[in-house]
């Protein structure tokens, strides 16, 4: 009871932050929206801004995990803090701040989709799409592309898994083998997934056949 207790407290005190940020926006107090961010980071959390900021999201799911529970609300409500950060810096035109940022919070909703968080302040998939469009116009690391791959994957997006491997590897940024591995998952599929994921059990047998040919060549 005390533990439902204190998630509903904190669901509810970052559900008022958000409002307080958004409210903030409308009035084009960005930087005073920024100092709330701060202040939340600073004092929901066992650490500090600076070290929330500096940890990668892979060392942040180390830290926020306990006997070998995530704290998946605490993670989820740094998500949305960070991308709160990202949209208030891409206003104020800050656009390295605001892609770091954005990088960050995508990094931990895809993370977080994929354990399979509850979604307790929001739905971690739809804030991975609406993160995704804010960074369109941006050019994504390869740990970014390679942990989308695996996202696009466990969604039953393959299509779009593909489209990043063939980009990876025509790039030379992935092996021949981790391509092949990853259409080998695929094909573990039933092939009704496959169909609703845009990548038809043909067209990937077709794709590894045309990589172990380019292979002997």
């Amino acid at each position: 009871m005390f533990q439902r207790d204190y998630f509903m407290r904190m669901i509810e005190q970052m559900t008022e932050a958000v409002g307080q940020i958004l409210n903030l926006k409308r009035q084009h107090k960005q930087e005073e929206a920024l100092l709330v961010i701060d202040d939340l980071l600073d004092k929901r959390f066992r650490l500090s801004s600076k070290l929330i900021r500096s940890l990668s999201d892979e060392d942040l799911m180390k830290v926020m995990t306990t006997n070998g529970l995530v704290e998946t609300d605490h993670l989820q409500a740094i998500a949305v803090l960070m991308k709160q950060e990202g949209e208030l810096y891409d206003e104020l035109g800050r656009e390295d701040e605001s892609f770091v940022a954005c990088v960050k919070s995508l990094h931990l909703f895809m993370r977080l989709s994929l354990i399979g968080a509850e979604p307790t302040i929001v739905v971690p998939r739809e804030q991975v799409d609406e993160l995704l469009e804010q960074l369109l116009p941006y050019e994504l690391s390869l740990p970014t592309k390679r942990l989308l791959v695996e996202w696009y994957e466990a969604e039953g997006r393959f299509d779009l898994a593909e489209n990043i491997i063939h980009e990876l590897f025509e790039d030379g940024l992935l092996s021949l083998t981790e391509v092949a591995e990853v259409y080998k998952r695929m094909l573990l599929q039933s092939d009704e997934r496959l169909q609703a994921g845009g990548l038809p059990r043909e067209e990937i047998e077709q794709g590894l056949t045309a990589l172990f040919a380019a292979e002997t060549e």
